[in-house]
């Protein structure tokens, strides 16, 4: 048995994001579609079903529809099972002290049953926060090798960003204080963190009287006696906490390096099957530089986009730099640049809906 089979794990959905925008009015974020066919919450509950892991627990939103109908029973991860599998756990309903905690301590005190009933040493926990696809066996290993409380995922950040954690490091290589937000060159929380199932237990103990705070902002008072450490990620992470990063880091998925690495054929991203036939292409179509999923009628011209399934673009539409979502119609004429289409819109002839780099417009969902 790997390291990684010794652990559960557990995913939290329910937190907010710093930056709300329509896209999230009726969504968890971790539901949020990337790529044209896959959800956020697939990148973490891949690489955990892909490093072995058979028992994970998923803590659900309030708005968990879209979530609960997308896992449906863990089948595509291979976590439909008799022992062990997905467990699907209630999330609080109350809010949190600092805007976009990912692991809100009343949700992992609401739900200490589940790590009371696994015979499992380890637990890992992730947010769905980051598109990302890693191997979490080099990660347990070092963990255990280490002889650390708990490791923590962490990254230098190529970019300021206010909705990542940052923690700073003493010089015997510990966690020696956090807080929210980093700059470019400071060390990132990837929102991953492994450590024993005793000591979450205890720290659950230790801190249920203050149980709005976010678990990392809990412990930072008392990272002198529990000992945290940094485990250095050096491949492909994209943190997505507002508008602008999702659409920007979707954007470098049209990069094959990027989605080569994310997208690696040795650990597949899992999601749920819709069983659409593959993108067709009319002929006159033009398509450049454009991820397109199944069910995709392509007549007109589509150009550094991401499609999602049965969108159809008809002959004389246009559609370049933009993210259109599931079931969507750009019907002949119409234009659409520089924006995110959610789901179920229809962009009728002769409409242009145009945004700028700088500033994506986005239409909200269609009924």
């Amino acid at each position: 048995m790997s390291s990684v089979e010794r652990a559960v794990g557990l995913i939290t959905t329910n937190y907010s994001i710093r930056h709300p925008s329509a896209l999230t009015k009726d969504r968890p974020p971790a539901s949020v579609p990337v790529a044209g066919r896959f959800r956020m919450v697939d990148f973490a509950l891949s690489s955990m079903s892909n490093s072995g892991m058979r028992d994970i627990g998923i803590i659900l939103s309030n708005n968990y529809r879209s979530i609960i109908d997308h896992l449906e029973s863990g089948k595509a991860w291979a976590l439909d099972r008799k022992h062990g599998g997905l467990f699907l756990l209630p999330g609080s309903s109350f809010g949190t002290q600092r805007s976009g905690a990912r692991f809100l301590l009343r949700d992992l005190v609401q739900n200490s049953q589940f790590l009371e009933r696994t015979t499992k040493p380890y637990v890992i926990l992730s947010a769905a926060s980051v598109i990302i696809n890693m191997d979490l066996v080099a990660l347990v290993d070092e963990h255990i090798k280490s002889g650390a409380d708990i490791t923590v995922v962490c990254q230098k950040s190529e970019e300021d960003n206010p909705s990542l954690v940052n923690f700073t490091c003493a010089d015997d290589g510990r966690v020696s204080g956090e807080h929210l937000g980093v700059k470019a060159g400071e060390l990132a929380f990837l929102d991953l963190c492994v450590m024993s199932v005793d000591i979450l237990k205890t720290l659950l103990s230790w801190y249920k009287g203050n149980d709005y705070l976010d678990l990392f902002e809990a412990l930072t008072p008392d990272l002198g006696r529990v000992d945290v450490r940094p485990y250095l990620y050096d491949g492909i992470a994209l943190p997505v906490f507002s508008p602008e990063a999702y659409f920007k880091n979707s954007m470098k998925l049209l990069d094959p390096k990027i989605t080569g690495e994310i997208f690696n054929r040795n650990r597949p991203i899992h999601t749920k099957s819709h069983d659409n036939p593959p993108a067709k292409y009319i002929p006159g179509a033009q398509v450049r530089n454009t991820i397109a999923a199944g069910g995709v009628r392509i007549a007109g011209f589509v150009e550094d986009s991401i499609l999602g399934r049965d969108v159809i673009v008809e002959e004389g539409a246009s559609v370049r730099n933009s993210i259109i979502m599931t079931s969507c119609v750009i019907e002949a004429g119409a234009k659409v640049e520089n924006a995110i289409i959610d789901r179920n819109n229809v962009i009728a002839s002769r409409v242009e809906l145009k945004g700028t780099p700088e500033d994506i417009l986005i239409k909200g969902r269609g009924f």
